[in-house]
This record gives C-alpha cells, sequence and structure tokens, in this order.
C-alpha cells in the first residue's frame, strides 16, 4: 500500500537543528502527492568567527550526519534530500562523489545532494554557463572548498561573497536586502549566473525574482536540491513562482 499523504514520494529531508530555511521552503516547493520528512542533525548553535570555529561546526555537522539519516529512514522514505550543503562541496568534485556514495550505501535509495544539484541546474541552461558570480554564508575556508567543487566541474567563479555569518542560526537572519545586494555584487563582470549556497540564507524566493532583473539564472541551492530530487525520482512538474529551473526544466 502506499502512504495516503504522500502516493507519489515521500522524501526524507536531512537539516541542522539550527536550520530554519530548509523545511519552510522546501515545504512551500512541494507538489500534490509528495511529502517531506524532517530529520535534524543536532548541532549546537556555536559561534563562528574564523576558519577554527568554522572547522569545528564542520566537525558537529559530520558527527550528526550518520544518526539523522538512521532515524530518517525509519519512516521508509522513497528517496533522500540533503538539506545541508557546505559538507557536499568539501574536497572538491571527488569528495561530493563519494560522500553521495557512502550516503546511498547506508541508505539503499537515491541521495540528493545540493553540490549534484547546483551541476545539473546548471548543465539544465546549456553549454554557454560558464562564468559564476556565487554567494555563501562561509567563512574562508569553506569558500575555498566551494570554489573548488566548480573548478573540478569546469566553471570559472568569477566574484564569490562570502558573507561570514556568525553562527548557524545567524544565516536565516540575513535580511532580503542584504541577499538582494549580495546578488547584485557578484554579478559584475561578465557572469553568466548566479549561484547561491548555504541552504540556511532565505533565498529560494528572492532567486527567482531576480532572474527578471539580471535577465540570467539566478539559482539558490534549496531550489536546485528539491528540483533535482523531483527529477532523479521522477516527478516532472513545473512549478511556478520559484524561478526558471522548477517552471521550465
Amino acid at each position: 500500500m502506499t502512504d495516503s499523504l504522500g502516493p507519489r514520494a515521500k522524501f526524507a529531508v536531512l537539516a541542522p537543528s539550527t536550520n530554519t530555511s530548509v523545511q519552510p521552503e522546501f515545504d512551500a516547493m512541494r507538489p500534490p502527492g509528495v511529502t517531506n520528512h524532517h530529520s535534524r542533525l543536532v548541532i549546537p548553535n556555536s559561534r563562528v568567527s574564523d576558519d577554527a570555529s568554522f572547522l569545528a561546526m564542520m566537525a558537529n555537522i559530520r558527527a550528526a550526519l550518520m544518526p539523522a539519516l538512521e532515524a530518517a529512514l525509519t519512516c521508509e522514505p522513497d528517496f533522500v534530500i540533503l538539506g545541508m550543503s557546505s559538507e557536499t562541496f568539501w574536497d572538491g568534485l571527488r569528495g561530493s562523489v563519494q560522500l553521495r556514495k557512502r550516503l546511498e550505501k547506508k541508505a539503499k535509495r537515491g541521495v540528493a545532494m545540493g553540490s549534484d544539484a547546483c551541476r545539473a541546474a546548471l548543465r539544465a541552461y546549456g553549454r554557454g554557463i560558464r562564468r559564476l558570480g556565487v554567494i555563501t554564508p562561509y567563512m574562508p575556508v569553506g569558500d575555498r572548498q566551494v570554489r573548488r567543487f566548480f573548478r573540478d566541474c569546469g566553471y570559472e567563479i568569477v566574484n564569490l561573497l562570502g558573507l561570514k555569518c556568525r553562527s548557524p542560526v545567524q544565516i536565516a537572519h540575513v535580511s532580503r536586502e542584504t541577499l538582494r545586494e549580495s546578488i547584485l555584487r557578484v554579478d559584475r563582470g561578465r557572469v553568466d549566473a548566479v549561484v547561491q549556497v548555504g541552504t540556511n540564507l532565505a533565498m529560494a524566493e528572492l532567486a527567482g525574482v531576480a532572474e527578471s532583473w539580471l535577465g540570467k539564472p539566478v539559482i539558490a541551492i534549496n531550489t536546485a536540491t528539491y528540483w533535482y530530487a523531483l527529477r532523479q525520482y521522477g516527478i516532472r512538474d513545473r512549478m511556478p513562482g520559484w524561478g526558471s529551473l522548477l517552471a521550465d526544466h
């Protein structure tokens, strides 16, 4: 028998306990017959002021990842979505592939990650997309991992703005005005697309609007990740209101 509320798909979503953006944004994008079931990576809202404290936060995330996955699997989901992005970019494309394989081996089903989703989204827009403007909430050590991943995938980051958010919770406090200014800052020069990473930055709706100002793709990682999960699972619904990726691809 199929799930009464999720006859098309049950998605397990893993996100840090400090993250307040993934759940509302994913739920707002949810097509009829698909349900999202959230499992939290329990981490402290630790102060992040430099590379060392950022790495300490990453250690907390890594320690909490598999327990959160194990908890999510008890609802027997059809597919798993990783609603956190920093770890998916770590150690470049090779590290991303290794992480996905490790998660899929444990989950015994498909896993959608932000790194794979961004790569697939950029490919969906065609060969003309090569030069990127990127927004992150990270410290420089995290930004270097993002640069490495996109370089490994054949893209050039022309501009990268790291917002250096001071705690995991503070990422979700970045205002719409700051995000708008950030989009304009990284669009300077010959940029083919803007990409935002860091799943607790609430930029999904704004990214869709920003495409009309810039006349080019603006990819929010939560939009890309949910789009990628739907398409990987075979759900092709077009969802207006979240930009061209969900509406047209």
